[in-house]
């Protein structure tokens, strides 16, 4: 019984004084917007419901006005036969100003009246901030709908967005938010979507407005085997927190069959629903000394609150403090008469909500505050600047880039670029507090004034284009000394600016060092970030890995030696030799060919390393990391058998005769990066690879890369520390320099590791060379660079045959993912954004066909590319 008393709770406490009820009436915090009206006719007060509508106008800077023809048998109240409709952008949102952790109703109306004569009634996608809210259809609800959902204001800014699914054309008539007590309607968890909302009456009579204080909408209800009571008493309802509106309470129904249940029935929408009940009642008949109503309620086999005996005239209100799931596909809510009971049971008002979880984060506040004021500064105008700046990730504003460390971080903003936006006057303290901004790109535009200081003390800032303005003065030298210490600046196309504290000598050229002549090299960078909705977060399901477990538990095939020697034909043809021991060719019945590794008895690797690694890659999966078919662990022999990859590994083709394009090139370290990504964010706890190099990236038939070897990979405790302590592992050359003297391991060792790859990519060099002036790799880019000699950077057999700014990108992205201290590279997220901007600039260079089918391959995931855990 107790734990059935949990399911429904008698809330009984001190409801709203009479000031409150009074700013209810006098519709105090309510916004009633008509939309599509035009500005001269707001505001205006509903004769009907006596509510006051103003014009949308301005709270969306989009979309067209229109109006609904008439339907016979059909009225509408005012705000409804108007429309505002969206032929434009994918993503369309209202801003609305709230009230920060304050609980509304908000209500969406929807009709669509045939206003544009083309009988094609639209179907979209409704979200609350970065969140989906729900789908609408007006081709199935023909005339109309209304989308009601309880929710708490995250921020003191709402955004209401219309998207656009399809070819049809989203459509709103009114939007209306009811503010409401925080200490009723409260779900464990996400909001409450309305399913319904009825009182028990043969009455034909909506009640809302002013009826009910809240606004919200009953719609009459009753069935024919029910039996109406009315009381022409009065219901106190003074004690009860839910201002359940007499009209509603003087009313009920009961069975009448005084036997038979009173039994609610409505169908699910989804099977997995999770539902929140409210019932409304109270005894409104005078009942006789030896009369008892007593029933109990039910939801199904496992859901059971009783006995309730209502009060007379005083309304009570019970509900589900936990969410419930309907058994199948209808939900049956039933009041049952005791046997203690004389009468049958009786209720006036139910609703029913179904739970919509919202996930994801919304934009850190102080960097969604700082680019609107940046917005207003310069006037700009982008119809994709609607909603929150950076989620969902396929709705980025254009010009940003962001970072995503999960769904439940606010994204932080990391790049703004403003770059020929026509955008005029000085360059806006705002920027400042854009306080994660690593790249500000303001070049060609009409920007005049100074080079601010402030400039100078955003510490995250690595590049900084503002060439191809008329600003003038002096470079302060604060922001001259930073890039003394690696900072990209350009400042070429301003005449009247110089770089040092004499302006009196004509500056012929006042680009900086430090791969600085970016811009002169004319790059139009495009930023289609709006693409980029491949970087997302599989569930995070991956378990610790535990060396010391006894033996290992798997559904994959595990095999004997025997069976390893049938399918290599007696370790017949050999693929290679690594520090685990030899590769052989294997098939399987015929049909599946495999790489089979044996562990050598004289292996530096031994059953710790080989044991990690099947862990491992029995728990998680992705397109970019090498699959496990098997293993065998019998006596002394042990063997891994993985998918066979038909076109070995990096760095055998960077080294081969033939020439690899910057195109494929960059494809590969996509995919390299993507499946790093999906070790450090898919995965909890996140798992650092350690041993990163271009031998371990192998690539498969169609050249799509997986990263291989996972011997030494650490999977970090479940607390969730940033860092763990380890004996140093790993590939001279690619060894991370901070991780070494530390034994300090995070992600970032990998971050370092990847860095070296890129530039392996890039250059076509030894990452160890004793006969250059500086062996490691890193060092001998860095000389170079310092130098602008990018000519001699770049790999040779590429012929200059590539984007000059892709590559510059790219070789931009590797050194920051081998600087020294770990807090200053960028995470995997970022590395995979940045390496995908590089791919569209190529792209756009050679207007190929298959480059573009290829950027659609590496952009468009299927679901079953899509990062998960197993």
């Amino acid at each position: 019984m107790k734990n059935l008393r949990r399911v429904f709770l008698s809330f009984l406490i001190l409801s709203f004084c009479i000031f409150n009820f009074l700013q209810a009436q006098d519709q105090q915090g309510f916004i009633n917007l008509d939309c599509g009206l035009q500005a001269n006719e707001s505001p205006y007060t509903e004769p009907t419901t006596k509510l006051t509508f103003t014009s949308d106008s301005d709270y969306i800077k989009t979309g067209k006005s229109g109006r609904i023809q008439n339907v016979p048998g059909l009225e509408y109240i005012k705000p409804y036969t108007g429309l505002r409709y969206f032929p434009d952008g994918v993503r369309n949102c209202y801003t609305l100003n709230v009230v920060q952790d304050t609980n509304y109703l908000i209500v969406a109306m929807f009709t669509y009246g045939n206003y544009d004569n083309l009988d094609t009634p639209p179907k979209f996608d409704l979200y609350l901030g970065p969140n989906i809210w729900t789908t609408v259809d007006l081709q199935i609800k023909v005339n109309g709908t209304r989308e009601e959902i309880i929710h708490v204001a995250r921020s003191t800014s709402l955004q209401v967005c219309l998207v656009k699914t399809g070819t049809t054309t989203p459509v709103v008539s009114a939007l209306e938010l009811r503010p409401l007590r925080n200490d009723i309607y409260i779900p464990q968890s996400g909001s409450l979507k309305t399913r319904f909302r009825v009182y028990l009456t043969d009455s034909k009579d909506i009640v809302r407005y002013p009826v009910d204080v809240h606004d919200r909408l009953w719609s009459p209800f009753f069935m024919p085997e029910w039996k109406i009571l009315r009381t022409s008493l009065s219901v106190n309802n003074s004690y009860d927190d839910y201002d359940i509106p007499e009209d509603v309470l003087v009313t009920a129904a009961t069975p009448a069959n005084v036997s038979s249940p009173l039994t609610i029935s409505w169908n699910v929408e989804t099977p997995n629903d999770l539902f929140y009940a409210y019932l409304h009642g109270a005894e409104i008949q005078s009942l006789r000394d030896n009369d008892t109503r007593e029933f109990n309620i039910t939801a199904g086999p496992n859901v059971s609150y009783g006995p309730v005996s209502p009060e007379e005239f005083q309304v009570n209100t019970l509900y589900n403090t936990s969410p419930v799931k309907c058994d199948g596909v209808v939900c049956h809510l039933q009041l049952i008469r005791t046997p203690n009971s004389t009468l049958p049971p009786l209720l006036s008002a139910i609703e029913a909500f179904v739970v919509v979880d919202f996930p994801q984060s919304e934009t850190n506040t102080d960097d969604v505050v700082a680019i609107k004021s940046i917005e207003t500064s310069y006037g700009l105008s982008k119809i994709s600047w609607q909603g929150d700046p950076c989620v969902p990730q396929q709705f980025l504003w254009d010009g940003l880039a962001c970072e995503y460390s999960n769904i439940s971080t606010p994204p932080r903003i990391l790049s703004l670029d403003l770059s020929s936006s026509e955008i005029t006057g000085i360059i806006v303290p705002d920027i400042q507090n854009l306080t994660q901004l690593q790249k500000l790109d303001l070049s060609n535009n009409n920007l005049t004034g100074g080079v601010p200081e402030f400039l100078a003390k955003m510490k995250s800032l690595l590049v900084i284009n503002l060439s191809g303005n008329n600003l003038s003065g002096s470079v302060p030298q604060a922001l001259l000394d930073k890039v003394k210490k690696g900072l990209t600046l350009n400042i070429q196309g301003n005449p009247n600016l110089c770089s040092s504290s004499s302006c009196n000598k004509k500056i012929n050229r006042t680009m900086l060092p430090v791969i600085a002549s970016l811009a002169s090299l004319g790059v139009i960078i495009s930023v289609i970030t709006l693409l980029f909705v491949c970087i997302k977060r599989g569930p995070s399901i991956v378990k610790g890995l535990s060396p010391s477990q006894p033996s290992i538990e798997t559904k994959k095939r595990r095999y004997t030696y025997t069976e390893v020697l049938s399918m290599t034909n007696n370790m017949e043809r050999v693929l290679g030799k690594g520090g685990f021991g030899m590769v052989y060719h294997g098939n399987i019945n015929g049909n599946e060919e495999v790489a089979v590794k044996l562990l050598s008895q004289s292996s530096a690797q031994g059953y710790k390393e080989f044991k990690t690694e099947v862990e491992l890659l029995l728990r998680v999966y992705h397109t970019n990391l090498v699959s496990l078919v098997g293993y065998c662990d019998e006596k002394d022999h042990l063997a891994l058998i993985y998918q066979y990859m038909a076109n070995g590994d990096l760095k055998q083709h960077l080294a081969g005769s033939s020439t690899m394009s910057w195109v494929d090139r960059l494809n590969i370290a996509i995919d390299a990066a993507l499946g790093l990504e999906y070790l450090h964010i898919g995965c909890k706890p996140l798992i650092v690879h350690r041993d990163v190099k271009s031998s371990n990236i192998l690539l498969d038939d169609q050249f799509q890369a997986k990263l291989a070897d996972f011997g030494l990979s650490r999977s970090f405790p479940v607390g969730g520390e940033s860092q763990v302590s380890t004996l140093v592992a790993g590939t001279p050359g690619y060894l991370d320099h901070e991780y070494y003297q530390t034994n300090r391991l995070s992600e970032k060792s990998d971050v370092y590791s990847f860095g070296v790859v890129l530039l392996e990519i890039i250059t076509n060099k030894p990452v160890i060379d004793q006969t250059r002036e500086k062996p490691h790799i890193a060092e001998w880019v860095k000389f170079l660079l310092t130098r602008g000699d990018i000519k001699n950077v770049m790999d040779p057999k590429l012929q200059g045959v590539y984007d000059s700014g892709s590559a510059w990108k790219a070789l931009e992205l590797a050194m920051t993912c081998v600087y020294h201290s770990s807090l200053d590279r960028p995470n995997m997220s970022h590395v995979v954004h940045e390496l995908k901007e590089c791919l569209i600039s190529e792209n756009k260079r050679t207007r190929d066909i298959n480059a573009t089918s290829s950027l659609d391959i590496n952009l468009s995931f299927g679901s079953d590319v899509n990062p998960k855990a197993r």
